[in-house]
């Protein structure tokens, strides 16, 4: 008989998300998720000038601010007719960089790794390194006085769970040591995009403030730092765990889902925006031996509110999307709306990044036995986050050489005020996934605005076809021995980085449930 489990909120990640699935002879058999929150940003922005959106829709999240900004000065460099010199897409390029420098190591160590180590095993640890033995000595005495937040509460550990004490206590170091590179990462944005959170230096035709040689090589020298984390540190304890300890999860493939990838691309890397470090393209169903990619046309998006939390409505392309809410629709689980790629759901993010660009790392993966999956968005991650290291230096290389050069601009100051009518998209790869902002703009207001946000595409719920989103998808088949302990239920779904702070906004105060877990 199929035993259903609600896992609410899913803990871990950014927002609130719950997950409820259905198991049957030990596996996921039918899955549902819901963002329990609704978004209100895009109605507050209806009628007001369009030079606010990207100060106001980088409030989405208080994590990934700094790519709504981007994506939303991009909506509106395209309505306005802004062409941004390319000194201004150089530092864009540097901010989103040291988005990624300190958004990928994050999820690895903090919102994921502890779904695979046994953090108790820290007591058996034999050896003799004195900074280990330090570790293992807080963490014993945490216990001791039952103040393991946030290593604890946990699921328990299963045949996956990496328990052997050197490679435990290893990895908690690295936990801490992640923890004070992220704290410098920020700094890195900050330089370029200004106080943070909610950056204010990325707008419309460009950025706001003008570099100068002092902030070039401060953000060299941090990059320094982070360049080697990110080398010597974060990549080998990617392929130690992915190659080895998990593996056999590797090659099963959990958490595999439609296999069907897009990605907008982003990072120009010429200036005539030509070539990207991360290439656009959308491809349906997975074939290894002979991937075929497709030109992303934007037009062929839509919405569906069928499952969602709104006015029933036919599904609609986001520049007529709307935010009319329907708290009593019938069959309704979500606040999140069900975006489509011509009627189908698409994963986004660091794996169907590194697809699209047909990776040789992360194919070469494939080609020995992993499947994609949960573990190879861990390994997708680590690949991406070393090329953004890379093209930051070349970045700070081209900065340097254009700051030197008569007639060095940063920003389109043509065209800051805003024209009578408009219309504009924004498309960017943030760390989690395809981001888009649409804007119409009527009598030089706002007169409709809208995002799709990663999370949207992955977290959606079924669509007018009754096609499950791709977190849904993903759990199908996924093995559940213990309905009590449902871990891979949490490991597929913390390997996409869920972001529901981003996909839903404001949360009823009359019905704010912190924390709710139930075994029907």
């Amino acid at each position: 008989m199929a035993k259903k489990i609600t896992i609410d909120p899913v803990t871990r990640i950014e927002g609130h998300l719950k997950i409820e699935v259905e198991i049957e002879n030990g596996k996921v058999k039918n899955a549902w998720s819901s963002g329990t929150m609704a978004r209100g940003f895009e109605a507050l922005l209806t009628g007001k000038d369009p030079r606010d959106a990207s100060y106001v829709t980088s409030r989405f999240c208080g994590v990934c601010y700094s790519v709504h900004q981007l994506a939303s000065s991009r909506a509106l460099d395209a309505a306005f007719g802004a062409k941004v010199p390319w000194g201004g897409n150089l530092i864009r390029n540097l901010v989103m960089g040291a988005e990624y420098i300190y958004d990928h190591p994050l999820h690895f160590y903090q919102l994921s790794a502890l779904d695979y180590i046994d953090i108790m095993a820290i007591a058996d640890y034999k050896g003799n390194d004195k900074d280990l033995l330090a570790v293992k000595d807080k963490i014993v005495s945490l216990v001791k006085a039952k103040d393991t937040y946030p290593l604890t509460p946990r699921y328990e550990p299963d045949e996956f769970t990496v328990k052997d004490p050197d490679i435990v206590i290893s990895a908690v170091s690295h936990y801490l040591k992640a923890l004070k590179m992220h704290a410098k990462a920020r700094n890195m944005g900050a330089i370029w995009g200004g106080r943070t959170p909610h950056y204010q230096n990325i707008v419309v035709g460009g950025v706001t403030s003008f570099p100068d040689i002092n902030q070039v090589a401060r953000f060299r020298s941090m990059l320094d730092e982070q360049a080697k984390f990110i080398s010597e540190i974060y990549i080998p304890d990617v392929l130690a765990f992915g190659t080895g300890p998990l593996w056999p999860l590797a090659q099963m493939g959990i958490g595999g889902g439609h296999h069907n990838y897009m990605s907008y691309g982003d990072f120009q890397l010429d200036k005539d925006g030509k070539k990207l470090l991360f290439p656009a393209g959308v491809m349906k169903g997975l074939n290894p031996a002979d991937i075929k990619i497709d030109t992303v046309i934007p037009e062929r998006i839509t919405e569906s509110v069928k499952y969602a939390w709104y006015k029933e409505n036919k599904p609609v392309h986001p520049y007529n999307g709307e935010q009319i809410f329907n708290l009593d629709k019938k069959n309704a689980y979500s606040f999140v709306k069900a975006p489509r790629y011509e009627g189908t759901a698409m994963e986004v993010g660091p794996l169907a990044r590194m697809i699209i660009a047909k990776n040789s790392d992360i194919l070469a993966l494939v080609e020995k036995g992993a499947k994609p999956g949960a573990v190879a968005r861990h390994a997708a991650r680590a690949i991406e986050t070393k090329m953004v290291v890379d093209a930051c230096y070349h970045w700070l290389d081209q900065l340097q050489t254009e700051m030197t050069k008569p007639g060095f601009k940063i920003h389109d100051t043509e065209h800051w005020d805003p024209p009578s009518s408009g219309m504009g998209a924004g498309f960017s790869e943030p760390p989690r996934g395809a981001l888009g902002h649409w804007i119409r703009i009527r009598d030089k207001k706002i007169e409709n605005y809208q995002a799709v946000v990663p999370s949207t595409w992955n977290a959606s719920p079924r669509c007018d076809n009754g096609v499950r989103g791709q977190y849904e998808e993903s759990l199908i088949g996924a093995p559940v021995p213990d309905p009590k302990n449902p871990v891979n239920v949490v490991r597929i779904i913390r390997s996409f980085d869920p972001c529901l702070a981003c996909a839903i906004h404001v949360i009823d105060p009359q019905d704010n449930q912190i924390r709710k877990f139930i075994i029907e």
